[in-house]
């Protein structure tokens, strides 16, 4: 962990369920990048304590990226969120958003997440795409997340890029995120075009850490998606699971499935397949 106040970043491992290298949030001066979930609050708090934060950069609104914002909100109440537009309405009010999620986690909510308070609407800096804040410029991402941003800190031109740059933990693989309800890739794939075209000096990643060699990084994202794509098409979500767990051999496997499980990633992609399916069939149809 570098200290910010010399201008680097500095990451905080958050130890999501005490398992290092899952989530970090970044502080970049007086600002949190994605300050994770409420349940690792105990790891974040000391040091806000120590520098309290003006802002939290939201790259997007999922519980391990946002879940804390609320909590936070409430302990500084001069604290702002920036969020893109079409996630600052579940901000203000997160009831779909965790009923969306307790379908999916079920009586592990509370444990993976902690509480996920709603963040006063006055409180929200609503963000489109092109926006600079400070020594921050923002580009709408989505692919992902249809409501994700990333973060250009033009100062040391570090990318924050949430999950749109994929999961890569210390040298193992770069590996795409695809829960559901809305992954795109062909948006993710355009989005990939815009962090490029930064042409950073270090992609910061929320699962996990700092990676130089943008270059490498992203084309080795571009052809995971085109793989997972093809897999989801062709195995079942047993199958599918099989594969991505081989890719973690010789990595830190543990962190990875509990950073991307498999299952979610599979469920993401197949929603995604038959979406395009569905849209593929109707443009196809004749009609009187």
């Amino acid at each position: 962990m570098s200290d910010s106040a010399s201008g680097t970043p500095q990451l905080i491992d958050l130890l999501h369920l005490g398992r290092e290298q899952v989530i970090g949030a970044w502080r970049v001066g007086d600002v949190i990048v994605d300050p994770g979930p409420a349940s690792c609050l105990e790891q974040l708090l000391p040091v806000l304590e120590r520098h309290p934060p003006r802002a939290i950069a939201l790259t997007h609104i999922h519980l391990d990226h946002a879940g804390a914002s609320g909590s936070l909100a409430a302990r500084f109440p001069e604290l702002e969120i920036w969020v893109h537009e079409r996630g600052a309405p579940h901000m203000s009010d997160p009831s779909r958003l965790l009923a969306s999620a307790s379908r999916i986690y079920g009586q592990n909510m509370d444990r993976l997440w902690g509480e996920f308070l709603p963040v006063p609407a006055d409180r929200l800096r609503v963000l489109l795409s092109g926006e600079r804040i400070g020594p921050f410029r923002v580009a709408y991402t989505p692919g992902h997340a249809s409501h994700h941003v990333s973060y250009l800190h033009e100062p040391t031109g570090w990318a924050f890029t949430g999950d749109v740059a994929g999961v890569r933990i210390g040298s193992g693989p770069t590996i795409a995120p695809t829960p559901p309800p809305d992954i795109d890739l062909p948006a993710w794939r355009d989005s990939l075009q815009v962090i490029e075209g930064w042409r950073p000096e270090a992609l910061a990643v929320t699962h996990f850490g700092v990676h130089h060699g943008f270059a490498e990084q992203l084309e080795e994202l571009r052809g995971y998606l085109d793989e997972v794509e093809s897999l989801a098409g062709s195995l079942d979500a047993r199958g599918f699971a099989a594969a991505l767990a081989a890719r973690f051999a010789a990595a830190p496997g543990a962190s990875y499935l509990q950073a991307t499980p498999p299952e979610q990633s599979y469920e993401g992609i197949a929603r995604y397949l038959a979406r395009k399916r569905e849209a593929e069939t109707g443009a196809g149809r004749i009609t009187d």
